[in-house]
């Protein structure tokens, strides 16, 4: 299974929309990610009105044309505090991409989203501008920063 990112997916202004509406998004307490009902995080669903989800919506199916295929079905926002200790999970068939809203990280800060693949972890590091995307089936989690709070906006697309 594939694990692809793109380092510079947003033009700079466009870079700067995304990483201001997420900090001032407004958030409700997160999600359990593996079923067993321990919450980790908050989220902010993104209205289909909002130019951030026009906007993801449109430079996706620019760049990953079999999209056109698939079903958009949630665009949100994940939100981490530090020292955040969030479970591995999966999304279900279909395809996620992850961007690092961030406009810094060090990588002494952490934060990277971690992948378990054939018994091992793999970690995709957050830097700025970054979009990943794998096939939702892969195991995965974020790891949260040291300090300050990660963004992560996720997209999801399904089959029809």
């Amino acid at each position: 299974m594939e694990i692809n990112f793109d380092d510079s997916f947003l033009e700079d202004r466009e870079f700067k929309i995304a990483h201001d509406y997420c900090l001032n998004a407004p958030y409700r307490y997160g999600e359990s990610d593996n079923g067993d009902g321990i919450v980790t995080g908050m989220v902010h669903e993104i209205p289909e009105t909002e130019f951030v989800y026009k906007l993801f919506r449109k430079k996706l199916m620019d760049k990953c044309p079999f999209l056109s295929k698939m079903k958009l079905y949630r665009t949100y926002v994940n939100c981490f505090s530090p020292n955040e200790n969030p479970y591995f999970h999966t999304d279900g068939e279909g395809i996620t991409f992850l961007y690092y809203v961030n406009d810094q990280w060090d990588i002494q800060d952490g934060g990277e989203t971690q992948f378990y693949v054939d018994g091992n972890i793999y970690g995709i590091t957050p830097v700025p501008n970054r979009l990943v995307m794998f096939h939702g089936m892969i195991p995965h989690r974020a790891t949260s920063f040291r300090y300050g709070h990660r963004f992560t906006i996720a997209i999801k697309y399904a089959p029809q």
